[in-house]
Order: structure tokens, then sequence, then C-alpha cells
């Protein structure tokens, strides 16, 4: 019986096989005429010679997909396996940004996850506005993680300012990156979702991903980039001019932030308040508000959010009537 042994040069085998082999079922009843032996990082297919040159194109399409995009999710196997239509990353797969890790979708989940999604697409400069739990960082990362695999980008910088919120680094054991990495964790935990533990610790090495503190981008032209300013409301005015002006050729920055939670000893130095104002309606600008209603955590956080909007609202009304 004829036979043929294929070899999974570059990849990974479980990102094909998936957890436990869950996909090579899938693959195995696509193919119900050959007797298919994966073996770590090799395929040995036993059968007719034309089901075996059928595989073998089918295999090769889908080791291609693997290549350009590090994963393959359920769904795109099932298309690239010919039981359903194939979905495209990034484009019309319902609001599926990127497929992370396992091939879990991540998607826009609320409206103004939606609309930053759309509003990347249209503008090179975007202000993501709005309470803790809403998505915002999440969602940026996730857009350029996209733009980075489908090439539209050369790298992603994340950086965040560094102020603390009532704690302090300089208490904190090790170096500078000791003492900043637990600070800027949550991007961490992002990438995490998105992209295998391997080529996540490649990206980090030989830096086409970069995570440092705001202070680190002056000086620097960022071409080519993705560049996400996290926690921008903690950013002072000269701060977020500086970062601003950072952008090069071909880049995309957006900068994420709650302004009900500004750290800075005079909250009026917020340059994200002052950006908020100047900069909407400048074509190529484009300024996403989310609110309550965006909160994807637990149920309690938008309550949480609500109760302290109401008293921030309170406190205004009776500043204005004492100035009154």
């Amino acid at each position: 019986m004829p036979e043929k042994t294929i070899y999974l040069e570059g990849i990974d085998p479980v990102v094909l096989y998936g957890v436990h082999n869950a996909a090579v079922d899938r693959i195995r009843a696509a193919f119900p005429r050959l007797k298919v032996i994966p073996r770590g990082s090799e395929i040995k297919v036993v059968g007719e010679e034309e089901e075996i040159r059928r595989f073998e194109a089918t295999i090769g399409k889908i080791l291609d997909f693997i290549h350009e995009h590090n994963t393959v999710s359920g769904e795109e196997l099932a298309g690239l396996l010919g039981d359903t239509p194939r979905m495209r990353r990034g484009g019309d797969s319902n609001d599926v940004i990127i497929y992370g890790i396992d091939g879990q979708p991540i998607r826009a989940r609320t409206v103004n996850q939606a609309r930053l999604v759309a509003e990347e697409e249209r503008n090179d400069l975007i202000l993501a506005i709005g309470p803790a739990g809403t998505g915002k960082t999440y969602t940026a990362i996730a857009l350029a993680v996209r733009a980075l695999k489908n090439r539209q980008v050369k790298r992603i910088v994340l950086t965040r300012p560094a102020v603390e919120a009532g704690e302090h680094l300089g208490f904190l054991p090790g170096d500078m990156r000791d003492k900043l990495d637990p600070y800027l964790q949550p991007l961490y935990d992002a990438l995490r979702d998105m992209i295998p533990y391997k080529k996540l610790i490649s990206y980090l090495e030989d830096e086409t991903i970069q995570i440092a503190p705001l202070a680190y981008m002056r000086g620097r032209t960022l071409e080519n980039a993705f560049v996400i300013l996290d926690e921008g409301q903690n950013a002072t005015v000269s701060q977020l001019k500086m970062f601003l002006t950072r952008m090069g050729l071909n880049s995309k920055f957006i900068v994420t932030g709650d302004v009900t939670q500004i750290d800075l000893p005079r909250k009026g130095n917020s340059g994200l308040l002052q950006a908020m104002t100047l900069l909407e309606g400048i074509e190529g600008i484009s300024v996403v508000r989310f609110g309550a209603e965006d909160i994807v955590r637990h149920p309690l956080v938008r309550n949480i959010v609500d109760a302290y909007e109401k008293e921030d609202r309170e406190k205004r009304e009776k500043e204005n009537e004492q100035n009154d």
C-alpha cells in the first residue's frame, strides 16, 4: 500500500494537532480512505496514491496558513478541509479581530470595541477613553497583533507612564526592569492570550515587541510600528505631546485611558484631558468614548463604576453651587 511522510518544518505540532490532538480526528474524518498517523513533527499517511496527493495538497494549505498566522482555529481548519467557507482574519468574520492561542477567537464584544476596530482602519491616531474593564487596551493590543501578523507593521511598542497609584516602585526589589515588569503586567497578560509563548519570547528578545515606560520614548521616531500608550491619563501635557510627536511613517498610535483615574499629583496636568478636546475633529484622528455599558469584567464592576461616577457628579455639582 502506498505511503507518504509529510514533515512539519518550522511549525509546532501542537498548533496543527490542537491540545490533546483535538484536530487530528477532524483531519482523519476529512480523509476516511487514508490511514493518518501523526508522530511529532511528521505525519505518515497510508492509502491510495490519489488520496495521498489530495491529502498532501490540503495539508500544504493548512501549513501555509499556520506559517502566516501562527495558529489555526477550529473554524478555519474546517474551512481549509472543505467543511465550511474559510474565514478571513480581521475581515468579515463577524467581529473577530484575531485568533489567539489554541484558536480562541478574540473579537469585539461591545459596540464601542467594534467602533475602535472600525476607527483603527480609518485613522492613524485613536484616543480610546473610558472606565476600567471596558476592554480598551485589550482590543488595542489585539489590533496591534493583527497588524504584525499581517505584516502591516514591523513591530509593536507598548508603553505606560511610570506613575504609581499609591505604590512606590523604589521599594520593589531588583533593577529597573524588575521594578517595571509588575507594573507592565497587564500588557504581558494580553499578549499571552494572543501569541504562543515561545513566539512571544522570541518577539520580546529581538524587540519585534517592545514594552517600556513612557520616558523611554523620548528622542525616538517610531516608523512601521503599532504603538499603544496605556493609562494615558497619567501622562502629563508635555509627556503626551512628546509621545504623539514620536509618530513616524506607516505607524498607528492608540492612546487608552480613564480620565476618572488620574494618579498625577494635580489632575489638571493630565495631557489626555487636553488632547481629548484639542485633537478631536482633526482628520486622521479619532476619539472613541467607552462607557459603563462596555464593561466586560465581573457584573459588579459596572455597578462599582456607576457608584463612583455618581459620587463624582455630586461633588462637581456641589463645587459649582459653591462657586456660584
